[in-house]
C-alpha cells in the first residue's frame, strides 16, 4: 500500500510500538505487527490487531494498573 503520510514509500510488513494513555494508565506494547513505510516510518495496524489492543488496554485500565510495558502476543 502507498503511504498516505509521505506519499512516496510503499509499506512493508514489520512491527511498531503502540502507546496508550487512559486515565492513570500508560501502556506500551512492543513488536505489534504492522505495515511500515520504509521512507518515513509511518506504521499502519490492521483492524483485527487494533481491536485486540484496545480490548486489552480497556481490561488493564479497569484493574487500576498505572504503567504496563509488554510485548504483543496474538490472541
Amino acid at each position: 500500500m502507498k503511504c498516505v503520510i509521505c506519499k512516496k514509500g510503499s509499506t512493508k510488513p514489520g512491527t511498531t510500538t503502540v502507546t496508550f494513555e487512559r486515565g492513570c494508565l500508560t501502556m506500551v506494547v512492543k513488536c505489534v505487527p504492522a505495515q511500515v513505510c520504509p521512507n518515513c516510518g509511518e506504521a499502519y495496524i490492521s483492524e483485527l490487531v487494533t481491536a485486540e489492543l484496545l480490548k486489552y488496554a480497556e481490561e488493564r485500565a479497569k484493574t487500576g494498573a498505572q504503567v504496563e510495558i509488554r510485548q504483543y502476543v496474538a490472541a
